[in-house]
């Protein structure tokens, strides 16, 4: 593991600081980068998620993905905490943090709309940045593909009934075109381009496709700090401007993740399942699909409501908490099986 990948926790926090002090040195530029968007998804923030992602696509070999239906524990996993036990947990402790503990701190109204903004982050699973973090724990690509590509099937029949149950709405509008573009540019079009240049290098040998990966790996991890310097500072006003309720949006949001992760994870280890799938599958449990949430509050409560500013919340807390779970993962290896790992796989593992 080389100097940057052991102090990368370090470095977010760096980009963190320096995206909220550019954030507030050039206020007009970081708006105006915010607008580059089309259905709710930054073009910037896409393509850095791209380069981030990119790596792992070039590992999915698809004898691989064949392989996933001899291990369907990881997979049923994933599905039963991401849409059996994650929105129900969330909203529970939504209800408990912001219609008891907070009661006296929060207008009422207010905290509804906070309940409502972290509802919709549960019930979004995570597709684009889940990638990130198994590349990080050195997770099996392929099985990742197929968790991630699963869990986009069933968000399209089941995010829109689930929310509306849990916000005791009659009816959610899906915005199908954020959805839809998603899939698009953070699973379709980075696999595609992945196949096409794992043949091309494979040509010339395995030696070649792992040297790319490796060379890869600076541009990836380059693309993460990026992105948190640009979410930190298009968010910069509103984090200085209401620390308090940043914090008390933030509260709730850190014990669901810490504690969906425990629960995943701990499920992984009693199903005995090899680290390369439980990581990811914890993971993917773990975060949040936030433009998808993002989208649905702006419809739902408009531009400014505290629904749209919970998701907004969600998504300044989710990288460097996911980041310290990473960490966890990586420290925790020797709690799962180790055969097999990266079955089928050309290219040589990438360290963590």
């Amino acid at each position: 593991m080389g100097l940057f990948e052991r102090y990368l926790s370090l470095w977010v926090a760096l980009a963190i600081g320096a995206g909220v002090l550019l954030g507030q040195i050039w206020p007009d530029a970081f708006a105006a980068l915010a607008n580059w968007q089309v259905a709710q998804i930054n073009l910037v923030i896409a393509v850095l998620i791209w380069v981030m992602i990119f790596p792992m696509m070039v590992q999915v070999e698809f004898r691989s993905v064949r392989q996933v239906s001899r291990q369907p524990k990881g997979l049923w996993l994933t599905l039963v905490i991401n849409w059996l036990i994650k929105p129900f947990t969330m909203a529970a402790i939504a209800w408990l943090f912001f219609r008891g503990l907070f009661a006296d701190l929060v207008p009422a109204a207010d905290a509804e709309q906070f309940i409502a903004g972290m509802i919709l982050l549960g019930v979004a699973p995570c597709t684009a940045m889940v990638f990130v973090w198994s590349q990080l724990t050195r997770g099996n690509p392929a099985y990742t593909l197929v968790q991630v590509s699963v869990n986009d099937l069933i968000m399209v029949v089941a995010f829109a009934p689930i929310a509306a149950l849990l916000l005791g709405v009659s009816e959610i509008t899906v915005p199908w075109e954020t959805l839809a573009l998603s899939t698009l540019l953070y699973v379709v079009l980075p696999l595609a381009v992945g196949v096409v240049v794992r043949q091309l290098l494979l040509r010339r040998g395995k030696a070649a496709l792992g040297r790319f990966c490796d060379r890869l790996k600076p541009a990836s991890m380059t693309g993460l700090l990026t992105t948190v310097v640009i979410l930190f500072g298009i968010q910069a006003p509103t984090l200085l401007a209401s620390p308090m309720v940043i914090g008390l949006i933030a509260i709730p949001l850190l014990i669901q993740t810490y504690g969906i992760f425990a629960i995943a994870y701990g499920g992984a280890k009693l199903l005995k399942l090899p680290h390369n799938v439980a990581a990811p599958a914890a993971m993917i449990g773990t975060s949040n699909f936030f433009e998808l949430a993002v989208a649905v509050a702006i419809a739902l409560f408009g531009l400014h409501s505290g629904a749209a500013l919970a998701t907004v919340v969600g998504v300044l807390v989710e990288v460097p908490v996911m980041l310290s779970l990473v960490a966890l993962a990586n420290r925790t290896r020797h709690w799962f099986p180790q055969a097999d790992e990266q079955p089928h796989t050309d290219a040589a593992p990438h360290s963590a």
